[in-house]
This record gives C-alpha cells, sequence and structure tokens, in this order.
C-alpha cells in the first residue's frame, strides 16, 4: 500500500505470490461520504484487496461506491466478490464500456480463442467472471466533463482507444491523475498505453491530449504506480513521438 494523496492510498495487488513488484494497483480514497475504490484488480486477487482495504483502516463495508475506469477483466476481476460482501456499493462507470461490464456483450480483449489457450484453472475462474457480469448493475453512468462530488471534486475524462469507454480521473485539489490504463511506467518512465492491447492506439493517442494541459503534480497508473518527474512533458513527449 502507497500513500499517494490525503485519504488516497493504492493498493498493491500481485500477480504471483512471489512477485516483487505490484501487477495492478487500484486505488482507495476515503472522505465524508464514504470509500471510492477505483477498479478491482485481477480474478483471484480478492482476498489481497480485502487485506489492503482493512490495512487501509477500513473494512469493505466502508465501501461505497466502485468506479470502474473501463471493462477488462483485470479492472472488472473482483465486482462480484465485492458485492457479495457488500451488496450496497454502487458501481459507476462509462456509458460506452457498460454493455461489457454487465454481460451484454464480449469483452473486446478476452476472446473465445484467447480462453482455449489458457491453463483449465485459469480458463474457468475467468469464465466464472464473465458469467457473473450479468448480475451487475450500474448506479451511475459516467460521461465525458462529470464533475464528481468526491474527494473536493473529481473530474471524468473520456479517453478512449484502449477500450471505447476508458477513463481517466482528474483529482484538481492534488493536482493528481489517475490515469488507469491510458499511461503507463515502464522502467521508470511514463509511457502510452501497451499497443498489444490497445485496439485503436491512434485514438488514445488523440485522447492523450486531453491530459497534456492539466496542472499535474503526479500521475498514477495502474500499471506502474505514481510518476512525479514533469509529467506534463513527459506526456507531451509521448504525443509529440506518435506524430
Amino acid at each position: 500500500m502507497m500513500q499517494i494523496g490525503h485519504q488516497i492510498v493504492s493498493i498493491e495487488l500481485f500477480a504471483q505470490p512471489t512477485a516483487e513488484q505490484p501487477a495492478y494497483q487500484p486505488v482507495l480514497l476515503w472522505d465524508e461520504t464514504g470509500a471510492t475504490l477505483v477498479d478491482t484488480g485481477n480474478v483471484g486477487q480478492f482476498d489481497q484487496v480485502q487485506k489492503a482495504v482493512s490495512e487501509a483502516g477500513l473494512t469493505l463495508n466502508d465501501i461505497k461506491r466502485v468506479i470502474l475506469t473501463h471493462q477488462d477483466i483485470d479492472h472488472i476481476g473482483n465486482v462480484s466478490r465485492l458485492l457479495e460482501a457488500n451488496p450496497g456499493i454502487e458501481i459507476w462507470a462509462h456509458e460506452d464500456d457498460i454493455p461489457v461490464i454487465t454481460g451484454q456483450e464480449p469483452l473486446i480483449k478476452v476472446t473465445p480463442e484467447r480462453l482455449a489457450q489458457m491453463p483449465e484453472a485459469a480458463r474457468e475462474a475467468i469464465q466464472n467472471v464473465l458469467d457473473e457480469r450479468s448480475s451487475i448493475s450500474i448506479s451511475r453512468v459516467l460521461h465525458d466533463g462529470d464533475q464528481l462530488e468526491l474527494h473536493g471534486g473529481i473530474q471524468v475524462i473520456h479517453t478512449p482507444g484502449h477500450t471505447p469507454g476508458h477513463i481517466c480521473l482528474y483529482l484538481p485539489k492534488e493536482k493528481l491523475l489517475l490515469a488507469a490504463d491510458e499511461l503507463t511506467i515502464h522502467e521508470g518512465e511514463l509511457q502510452g498505453p501497451v499497443p498489444g492491447f490497445t485496439p485503436n492506439m491512434a485514438q488514445a493517442i488523440e485522447s492523450m491530449g486531453k491530459l497534456a494541459d492539466l496542472p499535474l503534480d503526479g500521475v498514477f497508473c495502474y500499471h506502474g504506480g505514481l510518476y512525479d518527474k514533469s509529467p506534463n512533458e513527459r506526456i507531451r513527449e509521448i504525443i509529440q513521438s506518435h506524430r
């Protein structure tokens, strides 16, 4: 767990027990309205999520809402388990990814062919999560430019490309961007989204233009953690490198 702002921590989730670096980093923040979890980790990581929430001094019952930045399995992987533990949790997501999150449409990256190549145990676990999506109901539909009355104000920024409904969250009070998968960190340097998992890279880079002029002290990436070395300058460099 890492403190990234006032009453804002990252939840470090490890793909393997022996891993030295976290593979996924949801964000937990809380204020007088209760706790908000941004993304939920990958399939099979519920126990890690629960432990991290406890280490932050909270319980799953303190979580009032989950904001899903997009549809990918490593972000929605524990939604159903969280709802089992606390049925009162609200699920918020962008309108363009809701049909996938709620099971009306297939995930764009977890194809039957890809599932078939997985080990049986992993395939069954993922299939269970896919099947459980139909029980997920969305409490709030998010749109580009929405201002969320949480944590001093949070701005929703629609950044399609990695998925159609991918969003980033900007916290102006902290000058902090929760970039989800729009930005990543590789070997200590801020990068764009991973090309192999980004169906429309050109659109993702275009979306990045919305981020370049935000007043930023830090960018927090779901894959890689916190980047605070002149993030605006680096974002502009990434955009320029794709022209």
